[in-house]
């Protein structure tokens, strides 16, 4: 399984010029096959909690067997969503675990050529936890303050520029006092040991990691700021070009997926401990405690809805923070729910809705 370092997320508007020239290629690109005939189904995911389907789903063989004996599934490991966006430009990756903001600065720099987002994955599961002694009790006490998210651009990094916007902080790139550390998940976790940190917004289970292995304090869990305590975490995208050639697989992915997915919500236990040994081999760093990894498991919601109207607000906010141009998005067709929707129904369960 290989592994890709984080890059800076600006990059991702030079592979969306070049998507295009790319979409159709097929010795590389979407449609390749290796030596023996086999499709290439290149999947992307992180080494989180919050990606736990697609842990789950890969460790446990459901989405190999899903796509059949015909089909060659690679799986390639991402520190945040940005660097997973650039791969897919790139036609390295078909189906990614991303969040919401990466999904939606890929579809708007590719002018919504280059992906779609065909199911949810998780909701919650992401926290600001500061540092002790940094003395932040209130969200002005964040003033010239250092502060860590896993990547530019990314949901968590998004998330906590918004709050800051909130509360009449500015960053440092902004002309104001806060500085802001993009870096990745693992070197967060050395800085705050290190207080070269004051806090950080992270996913699980970094977050926990940070509030157990070194006395950091919740300020704030993303959760409650959102209505109902339920917001888009994890989507599923698509390659238009992907899903232009292999529709067929796409559907035998989803089918994998909300099998993954109901295993998960019956087999909690079962769950956490493939997630833990999942991280584990990816990120070569010993497994977590089950006191740890079930606090992770308690701060997120697996589930295959999209909720797309938080998705929505997060391009709002994302758009406010001057992330996304000089005008307000469409996303209107960023959703392709049809083939998820058709296998809820083939199981009984309640179809979920995109943008209304």
């Amino acid at each position: 399984m290989q592994r890709l370092l984080p890059r800076h997320w600006h990059i991702v508007a030079l592979f969306a010029l070049l998507a295009f020239a790319l979409i159709g290629c097929n010795a590389t690109g979407a449609g390749a096959t290796d030596s023996n005939g086999k499709v290439i189904v290149r999947l992307g995911y992180f080494p989180n909690v919050t990606h736990a389907v697609a842990l789950v789903g890969v460790a446990r063989g459901t989405f190999a067997n899903a796509l059949g004996s015909n089909v060659d599934l690679r799986t390639t490991t991402f520190n945040a969503g940005p660097s997973l966006i650039e791969a897919l430009f790139a036609h390295s990756i078909d189906i990614g675990y991303v969040g919401p903001n990466p999904a939606i600065n890929g579809y708007i720099k590719s002018q919504g050529a280059a992906l779609h987002i065909i199911a949810g994955a998780a909701s919650g599961g992401a926290l600001f936890v500061v540092r002790p002694g940094a003395n932040i009790k209130t969200p002005q006490d964040l003033a010239n303050k250092k502060l860590a998210t896993p990547q530019l651009g990314g949901t968590q990094d998004i998330s906590l520029r918004y709050y800051l916007q909130q509360h009449g902080l500015q960053t440092a790139d902004k002309g104001g006092n806060v500085q802001i550390v993009p870096t990745d998940n693992a070197n967060i976790l050395a800085l705050f040991k290190q207080g070269r940190i004051d806090g950080a917004w992270v996913p699980e289970p970094w977050a926990t990691r940070l509030v157990d292995e070194d006395h950091g304090t919740v300020f704030v869990d993303e959760r409650t700021l959102w209505p109902g305590n339920r917001f888009v975490t994890t989507n599923v995208v698509v390659s238009t070009s992907f899903y232009n050639q292999h529709p067929d697989l796409v559907k035998k992915f989803l089918q994998a997926h909300v099998d993954t997915v109901t295993y998960i919500q019956k087999n909690p236990a079962s769950a956490e401990n493939i997630v833990n040994n999942a991280i584990k081999s990816v990120t070569g760093q010993k497994a977590l405690p089950v006191d740890e990894l079930r606090q992770s498991f308690s701060d997120l919601d697996i589930t295959y809805d999209p909720l797309a109207s938080t998705l929505a607000e997060s391009a709002n906010r994302a758009y406010a923070l001057g992330f996304l141009g000089k005008s307000r998005p469409d996303l209107s067709k960023i959703y392709a729910l049809d083939d998820l929707n058709a296998v809820l129904s083939s199981k009984g369960l309640a179809t979920v809705a995109g943008l209304q």
